[in-house]
């Protein structure tokens, strides 16, 4: 994954800003003390990216992949709007408590930026319905370019979106956070639909750390730089989360990236590993990484 590369990582600051206000105003609306649902995986679940992940003679990487992690940040789905009958496809592969996290389609976020997409939307999620209690949380991701200019596009999308199915939220262009009152703006929004804000950690876009909650729900897409600090790096995630946790946050959507994404399941199975030790949960550790870091 290219988007937040920097030539070299040890000069970065990745210190996690302290929270926006108003994440422990929302989260102590919420029940503390206990998660009801907690995903953590990776972006992709191909053999090519996911290099040495797959033992030998592994004949379907998705089957496999289920059986380690608990969720996927579907990527596939950004680059085409598929026919039910592969998310049909996909359910079936999937084991039972497996989630998957559809990213929307580019016809919607980055062709048509948002304009005119009612239809497109309703066939996308119609689309999206075999994979019944299997749909975790989506998340919609607009282009770099798109600026607070176009904020008028949000509400329609927004107010169309199903409210049965959880939405986060990731706009990339710097001004959406760098103006407090387009950031108001933006949050108001939010709030009032029940959808999540995406909070990106890149190592080249610290700007995407606005560390602001809108709902009890927590999606984090973490871009590792293949660098010793992507361990650290988790380490301080943890303790942010268990922050939240105590204010009472209720859903984590926790995916790893990689400029290199063949590391991505290690800081995964780190993370993992971790996370079950510090809030008592028992998610599996893939297995053929766990054996690797005893």
């Amino acid at each position: 994954m290219k988007f937040g590369k920097v030539d070299d990582p040890g000069n970065v600051d990745f210190t996690l800003p302290p929270d926006h206000p108003q994440t422990k105003e929302v989260l102590n609306r919420y029940e503390e003390g206990k998660f009801e649902n907690v995903r953590i995986g990776c972006a992709k679940w191909n053999r090519q990216d996911l290099k040495n992940f797959y033992p030998r003679g592994t004949k379907d990487e998705l089957s496999y992949y289920a059986t380690q992690f608990n969720a996927i940040e579907l990527n596939a789905s950004f680059y085409r709007i598929f026919p039910d009958a592969q998310f049909e496809t996909w359910y079936g592969k999937a084991t039972e408590d497996f989630q998957f996290s559809p990213k929307i389609p580019r016809i919607i976020s980055h062709i048509k930026r948002l304009n005119d997409t009612e239809r497109l939307v309703d066939d996308v999620v119609s689309n999206m319905m075999p994979l019944k209690e299997k749909l975790g949380c989506c998340f919609l991701q607009m282009p770099d370019n798109f600026m607070p200019k176009w904020m008028e596009r949000l509400e329609p999308f927004f107010k169309h979106w199903p409210k049965e199915i959880p939405l986060a939220v990731e706009l990339r262009h710097t001004d959406w956070y760098n103006d407090r009152d387009i950031a108001n703006q933006l949050n108001d929004l939010l709030v009032k639909y029940n959808l999540a804000s995406v909070i990106v950690d890149a190592a080249g876009r610290r700007d995407l750390l606005h560390m602001r909650l809108s709902n009890a729900t927590a999606f984090i897409r973490y871009n590792g730089a293949n660098h010793p600090s992507d361990y650290t790096r988790l380490d301080d995630w943890l303790e942010r989360i268990g922050e939240w946790y105590e204010q009472g946050l209720k859903q984590l959507y926790f995916y790893v990236h990689q400029n290199l994404e063949e590391a991505s399941p290690l800081l995964s199975a780190y993370f993992i590993e971790k996370f079950n030790k510090k809030f008592g949960t028992d998610i599996m550790i893939p297995q053929t990484l766990a054996s690797k870091n005893k």
